[in-house]
């Protein structure tokens, strides 16, 4: 299948299958439908076959079971994928974040900022408007109060007009529109710090939000929700590990579950997923709240550095006090954004949530404590203590590379696989997730690095990696969402993260390993250039030099007379001719005979000791 027919096959694909649900009843995004294309193509269940074309039963039938996967609201493996959809659509860095938020906050203020640059003064009540326009501006980019209140509005207006009086608008509107954009933003920041140093003063700030207080109360109870989820999620995991564990290998008997199996494995993948998810949700939480500590002793110093340089002063030069202004602005403006930060956050925190509905509804209330009754539900900390004592001796395994914490440096930032899950228990106890201990020992293969939950499983996957490495890939393939959890895109050529998927890329075609390829090159990449003046030659440059130095000795002599008056001026130069000698090398070559000694009597000789006879047939020098 040619690549740009195969494309067109996945579009119409999805697009049927987006339809399909849509009139079901069910809004499905196209990334999340390509990515079940994917998985059930996978499958090997499905038995699709990616070396040759899909007939139209196949293309139908994979619409089919993709819909209806789809629309299985009850299944906790599908609220998975959901998860890791949104999540990986929408989480990023802080600085891509605040590159968004700042890149909208622009975009909103770009129709007022043009009302502004592309004013044409007419009349003096244009003046005046063209005013009013830049204190709105000020105050809705600056964030601080509405531009709608009317003691906002005549504060702003006042720290305005004590660095930008009405009568310089006319040497404003005589710029040209890029050095408008840049006063504009200077003179936000300048009113912004004025406002700011006018409230810590008890003498102004109207309509200004005290930020540090309340980022002080709101980053706390942020982490708190966060903390009370994340330990939630967890006590589920644990339980369900332990229910797992208990079916596996039942201690008094067969135990009667009243759901199957692989159904309690999908609740532990989702709730693995969402304890993952929430884990850096906190950690952002908790460097919002170390920026919000470094921000408020920078609040606190420059504000006392401001104090310093105006107290008791009727006027203080702008180049002291402007840059004290702007960087009181900018403090501010960092807490503002940590203020938005933490928003985003808390929205997705809550947004995570409906993806835990199929999965709380596996069992009824009381139901899993129930059948839990005397089992020994373990904590992830809980498990690496129990195998704390147990170690690897790298001696008795001189064919592997095995990793110790008391040998390697930085051994804690390790790029684990499976997110250092065991991969030898995934395999053995058919996908259960227990948390490997690196203290036991971290193998090296192929570049990648493994942890284990136990010295036993560690010795049994290194005999055998490739093969436990592959069992993990096939049961993958089943649960799809592991794909995601154990970040195994590498293991799925044709698999990549979904913020990186477009619902036009190449789904059922197979990776291209290798390919025929040519280049040509131009003869002249760049077009000849060719100086008449250019000399190679060393003496004629010295020549020219000569000549030039030579003329710094010689007078310029020019006449004049009555009939050349008025009319052109003529100048005539001269240099006397030099005699010149040069003297050039000579060619010599000597050549040194070549030494020749020849060894005899070394090869048959009779018995009895070897008699050598040395012969110097070099030539000598005077021949």
């Amino acid at each position: 299948m040619a690549h740009a027919q195969a494309e067109s096959v996945i579009r119409r694909i999805i697009r049927e299958i987006a339809q399909e649900c849509a009139s079901i009843g069910q809004a499905v995004s196209e990334t999340l439908v390509a990515f079940m294309v994917k998985a059930t193509v996978l499958d090997p269940l499905n038995n699709f076959n990616v070396d040759r074309n899909l007939t139209k039963q196949d293309v139908q039938r994979l619409i089919e079971l993709c819909v209806v996967k789809l629309m299985d609201q009850g299944s906790s493996s599908l609220d998975t994928i959901k998860m890791q959809v949104y999540f990986d659509m929408n989480y990023t860095s802080r600085r891509e974040f605040l590159e968004e938020h700042h890149r909208v906050l622009l975009s909103r203020l770009a129709s007022v900022g043009r009302e502004i640059t592309d004013n044409r003064l007419r009349t003096r009540d244009d003046l005046e408007d063209l005013y009013r326009r830049i204190v709105s501006y000020v105050l809705l980019r600056s964030g601080l109060g509405s531009p709608t209140d009317i003691n906002t509005v005549r504060e702003a207006t006042a720290a305005l007009q004590s660095v930008f009086p009405q009568s310089e608008l006319a040497t404003f509107m005589s710029l040209t529109k890029a050095d408008k954009e840049q006063q504009l933003s200077e003179l936000t920041m300048i009113v912004t710090g004025i406002r700011l140093f006018n409230k810590d003063c008890r003498k102004g700030g109207e309509g200004i939000e005290d930020m540090p207080s309340i980022l002080n109360e709101a980053i706390p109870a942020t982490i708190n929700d966060i903390e009370r989820e994340l330990k939630e999620s967890q006590r589920l995991a644990w339980q369900y590990t332990a229910l797992l564990e208990k079916f596996a290998d039942p201690k008094d008997g067969p135990v009667q579950s009243p759901i199957k199996t692989d159904l309690l494995q999908q609740a532990l993948y989702n709730v693995r997923q969402h304890e993952a998810f929430l884990k850096v949700i906190l950690a952002d939480a908790i460097l919002c709240a170390k920026q919000v500590e470094a921000l408020q002793s920078d609040l606190v110093a420059r504000l006392m550095l401001l104090e310093a340089t105006v107290h008791a002063k009727t006027a203080v030069p702008t180049a002291q006090v402007f840059p004290h202004f702007t960087g009181l602005s900018k403090l501010w403006a960092g807490f503002q954004d940590e203020m938005v930060l933490l928003s985003i956050l808390n929205n997705m925190v809550v947004s995570l949530r409906p993806f835990l509905t199929a999965q709380s509804h596996l069992l009824l209330e009381g139901q899993l404590e129930a059948i839990l009754d005397g089992a020994d539900i373990k904590s992830d900390d809980d498990r690496l203590k129990e195998s704390a004592e147990e170690r690897i001796n790298p001696s008795e395994y001189k064919s592997q590379d095995w990793f110790q914490h008391e040998t390697t440096a930085n051994f804690d930032q390790l790029p684990l696989q499976y997110k250092g899950i065991c991969g030898y228990t995934l395999v053995k106890k058919d996908g259960l997730l227990v948390p490997g201990n690196p203290q036991i020992g971290v193998l090296k293969h192929k570049e990648k690095y493994y942890a284990f939950s136990s010295k036993e499983a560690a010795c049994s996957f290194a005999l055998k990696p490739d093969e436990y490495i592959e069992a993990i890939t096939e049961k993958a393939k089943k649960c799809p969402e592991l794909i995601h959890l154990l970040e195994l895109h590498q293991q799925f050529a044709c698999v990549t993260p979904y913020s990186q998927m477009q619902s036009g890329e190449r789904l059922l075609v197979k990776p291209i390993s290798k390919c025929d390829s040519s280049t040509q090159t131009d003869t002249h990449l760049v077009e000849t250039n060719i100086v008449k003046s250019y000399e190679w030659n060393e003496w004629r440059l010295r020549w020219k030099a000569m000549q030039l130095a030579n003329l710094r000795s010689k007078v310029t002599h020019s006449v004049q007379t009555n009939l050349s008056h008025m009319r052109r001026n003529n100048v005539t130069q001269t240099y006397q001719p030099k005699d010149a000698g040069c003297q050039t090398k000579k060619d010599g070559e000597t050549n040194v005979p070549k030494q020749k000694v020849y060894l005899a009597g070394l090869r048959g000789g009779k018995p009895g000791p070897t008699i050598m006879t040395k012969t110097d047939l070099t030539r000598s020098v005077d021949e």
